[in-house]
C-alpha cells in the first residue's frame, strides 16, 4: 500500500471513528499513530512521541487557550449575560420582533468575553427565553433566534477556534481577531434583520414589546460599559502591540473575574466552579491538539495534501471555485461533526491546497482571509440541521418545543449565512481592511 493510499485510509477512519463516538482527539491521535507507524515504521513514531508532546505544549503562545477559557467562565458564573441582555433589550425591545434583536445584540456582546459558541447559546437562553415567552413569541422564532445568535460567541473576538487556528498556521491572534470584527459586525447585522423581516411576514410570532423612555435605557447601558471596555481594551491592545495575546487574555480574565464579582455577584463557590471547568476544557483541547499534530505528521508523510495540491492545480479550475467547494465540504461536514473536531481535522489537507491557488494576495492575507471564512463556515454548522450542536442546546433548554420547530426558525438565519460567506468570498477587503491600517 502506498503512502497516498494510507492516508487516504487515516481520513476515513478518523471520520468513521468521530461518528462512532470515540473522542475526537483520541481518534486523531489513534488513526494517526498508526498512519505513522505504517509509513515509517514504529521506531520512527516512538522517537516522535517522545519528543512530540514536550514540543507541543512547552510553546508560551498555548497558554491563551485556558485564559480565555477561564475568561468565558467567568463571565458566564457572573451572569453577565443578564446584564448585556438588559442593555440590548432597553435600545431595542420595542422594534419589531424587539426582544429576539435584544437577543442577538446581546449573544454579541457577551461572545466579545466569551469566545464560545455553546456557552453563549446556553447562558442567553436562561436570560432571554423567559422573556421572549413571557411576551408570546412563537417557539420558532424564540428557539431559531438564541440558536443563531450562540454562534456570534465563536464568531465575535475573541475565539477558541480563531485562537487554534492561529496557532496551526503561525499567523498573528491579534490580526485574525481584528480580521474577525467586521465579519462579526456582518453576522450581527444579519440576524437582526432576519428577526425583522420575520416580524413583518408573521406579525402574531413577534408582538411587540414597550418602549422604555430615555432615561429607562441609560441605566442598564452604564451597567455593562465595563463589559465593552475589557473587550476593546483586549483586541486593540493586542493589536496595537501594547501587550502579547498571552497576556491580552490574561488581562481579560482577571478584568472579566472582577467585573463577574463586582457586577455578577460571583462568590467562591462560582470561581471554583469556574478554575475547574476551565482545567476539564483546556485538558480536552490539549488532547486534541496533540491528536491533530500526530495526525498532520502523518499525513504530510502521506503526501495527501502535496498530491491534492498538485491535483487540482493540475485541473486548472479557478481558485474561486476550489474555495466553494472547500467551503461547501465544511458546510456539510458542520451538519455532523463538532466545530473544532473539523477545523483539526481538515486544515492539513485543505491549508495546502489554498497556498497552492493563486488569489492575487500574498501567503498571509491568504491564510488571514481563509481563517475568516473556515471560522464563518463552522458558525454555519453550529445551527445546520439534522445535527447543528446549537441546535440540541437550545432544544434541551426548552424542552416542550419540538425540533421541527427550531429547524424551521434557524432556516432563515442559515440563508443569512450563505449570503454572508459568498460576500466574504466576493470581497476579501471586508477581512483583510481592518488588519491592513496597522
Amino acid at each position: 500500500m502506498t503512502g497516498f493510499e494510507i492516508g487516504l485510509l487515516m481520513f476515513a477512519a478518523a471520520l468513521l471513528l468521530i461518528a462512532l463516538r470515540m473522542p475526537v482527539g483520541v481518534a486523531m491521535l489513534l488513526v494517526g499513530g498508526l498512519g505513522y507507524a505504517a509509513i515509517t515504521g514504529w521506531t520512527p513514531l516512538l522517537a516522535t512521541l517522545r519528543s512530540m508532546p514536550f514540543s507541543k505544549f512547552s510553546s508560551y503562545t498555548l497558554s491563551v487557550i485556558p485564559l480565555f477559557l477561564l475568561m468565558g467562565d467567568f463571565a458566564t458564573k457572573g451572569g453577565l449575560n443578564r446584564a448585556l441582555f438588559n442593555a440590548a433589550r432597553a435600545w431595542f425591545g420595542h422594534w419589531r420582533g424587539g426582544l429576539a434583536v435584544a437577543t442577538i445584540g446581546g449573544c454579541a456582546a457577551f461572545g466579545a468575553i466569551c469566545g464560545s459558541s455553546l456557552a453563549t447559546a446556553a447562558t442567553m437562553s436562561q436570560v432571554a427565553l423567559p422573556e421572549m415567552r413571557r411576551h408570546g413569541y412563537s417557539p420558532a422564532l424564540s428557539t431559531g433566534t438564541l440558536a443563531a445568535g450562540g454562534t456570534l460567541g465563536i464568531l465575535i473576538p475573541p475565539s477558541v477556534i480563531l485562537v487554534i487556528y492561529a496557532i496551526y498556521t503561525e499567523q498573528s491572534i491579534g490580526v485574525l481577531f481584528i480580521a474577525a470584527v467586521i465579519p462579526g459586525i456582518l453576522a450581527t447585522a444579519g440576524y437582526m434583520a432576519v428577526v425583522n423581516l420575520y416580524a413583518r411576514l408573521y406579525p402574531a410570532a413577534a408582538p411587540p414589546a414597550e418602549r422604555l423612555p430615555w432615561s429607562s435605557r441609560w441605566k442598564p447601558t452604564l451597567e455593562v460599559w465595563p463589559v465593552i471596555l475589557v473587550f476593546v481594551l483586549v483586541v486593540t491592545g493586542m493589536y496595537a502591540g501594547w501587550f502579547s495575546a498571552t497576556e491580552g487574555a490574561a488581562i481579560g480574565a482577571a478584568a472579566t473575574g472582577v467585573l463577574a464579582v463586582t457586577l455578577g455577584g460571583m462568590r467562591w463557590q462560582g470561581l471554583k466552579e469556574s478554575l475547574l471547568s476551565t482545567a476539564e476544557t483546556t485538558g480536552l483541547i490539549f488532547i486534541m491538539l496533540l491528536g491533530a499534530e500526530l495526525f498532520s505528521a502523518a499525513l504530510a508523510l502521506s503526501r495527501v495534501p502535496a498530491e491534492l495540491s498538485a491535483t487540482v492545480a493540475a485541473m486548472d479550475l479557478p481558485p474561486l471555485v476550489v474555495l466553494f467547494a472547500i467551503l461547501l465540504i465544511y458546510f456539510i461536514l458542520g451538519c455532523f461533526m463538532e466545530s473544532m473536531a473539523m477545523v483539526l481535522l481538515t486544515l492539513p489537507i485543505f491549508i495546502p491546497l489554498m497556498l497552492a491557488l493563486d488569489f492575487g494576495m500574498n501567503p498571509q492575507q491568504v491564510l488571514v482571509w481563509f481563517g475568516i471564512l473556515v471560522l464563518v463556515s463552522v458558525e454555519v454548522g453550529m445551527i445546520s440541521p439534522p445535527f447543528g450542536l446549537n441546535l440540541f442546546v437550545i432544544n434541551a433548554m426548552a424542552k416542550d418545543v419540538p425540533m421541527s420547530e427550531t429547524y424551521k426558525g434557524v432556516a432563515a438565519f442559515c440563508a443569512s449565512d450563505v449570503v454572508r460567506i459568498i460576500l466574504l468570498v466576493l470581497a476579501p477587503v471586508l477581512s483583510l481592511w481592518l488588519p491592513g491600517l496597522w
